[in-house]
């Protein structure tokens, strides 16, 4: 069932209308009850009645929302320019908001990729673009949108691991903006049947569940240890390279390979080392 969108009558036309009869029938009515004419009696009450429903037809449409008319459970279209209107009295009228909403959902506990278990939630942001499929498609919508959210979450979170182990990776910590695209697809495929279009679907909450969250940070900081061992040891081989290339370019002094070797290895461990180096006096010559 797809959105039609219809137009009412002016609302302000239609209430001085209505008033204009109803006035008219009443004063008619008491002219009619002097007179004892029973058929002119019988009109006005039926002008009465009828001017009384037609207020009910009276309805007000807000900015940024719709109004939904049903006849007899037969769905008519929707009322979605803001203003005063009037539409059959005898329809029911369901009020639909078109505003931007948003909620954040609860913290779930998950396996990730990797199966470690996790906590994530996140925050979305969603809009009624149809509102025959949101009233007619689902029973809740806002209850289909919450829950279907969650679920979404859940599938993206056993999809990625929670940190990446090869470059290049997608991860759940580190690639924000690849995951946020995937989490608003994974929602928006959904929802494509209750007539709601997500705007934006984000993490606002991840980290490893409390039980291995100390091992996990441990982890961690082993792998940063790690990589910025790695750097610098290759700063520290470029620095010795160079420091050859020059002494050698410059003819500063001659070494053979075993008093490379050594400089290399004396170089490596100032350059590497966690403390500082302790200074040696050499007080002999360069080979003793």
């Amino acid at each position: 069932m797809k959105e039609r969108e219809i137009s009412g009558i002016s609302g302000w036309m239609m209430l001085l209308l209505g008033m204009a009869i109803f006035i008219a029938a009443t004063i008619q009515l008491v002219r009619a009850a002097d007179a004892e004419d029973a058929l002119w009696i019988t009109v006005c009450v039926l002008a009465l009645v009828f001017s009384s429903l037609g207020f009910f037809g009276l309805t007000v449409v807000n900015p940024n929302e719709a109004k939904v008319v049903q006849l007899f459970g037969v769905y008519k279209g929707s009322l979605k320019r803001q203003g005063f209107w009037w539409v059959n009295p005898l329809t029911s009228r369901r009020r639909v908001s078109l505003r931007v909403r948003n909620f954040e959902s609860a913290k779930l506990k998950v396996n990730d990729h990797d199966g470690n278990p996790i906590e994530i939630a996140a925050i979305v942001v969603w809009k009624v673009v149809d509102t025959a499929e949101a009233i007619f498609q689902v029973n809740d919508y806002e209850n289909f949108v919450h829950v279907q959210s969650e679920s979404a979450l859940r599938v993206l979170a056993t999809t990625y691991p929670y940190d990446a182990h090869e470059e290049g990776q997608i991860a759940l910590r580190i690639s924000s903006t690849e995951i946020a695209h995937k989490l608003r697809e994974e929602i928006q495929e959904r929802l494509a049947t209750a007539g709601v279009e997500v705007v934006e679907a984000r993490i606002s909450h991840l980290a490893y569940a409390p039980e291995i969250a100390s091992a996990m940070l441990r982890r961690q900081q082993a792998n940063a240890i790690i990589a910025a061992r790695q750097r610098i040891v290759e700063g520290a081989v470029g620095m010795v390279e160079m420091a050859l290339e020059q002494l050698s370019a410059k003819h500063v002094v001659e070494l053979d390979e075993e008093r490379k070797a050594a400089m290399v290895s004396n170089l490596l461990v100032v350059l590497c080392g966690d403390r500082d180096p302790q200074p040696v006096v050499n007080a002999g010559t360069l080979y003793q």
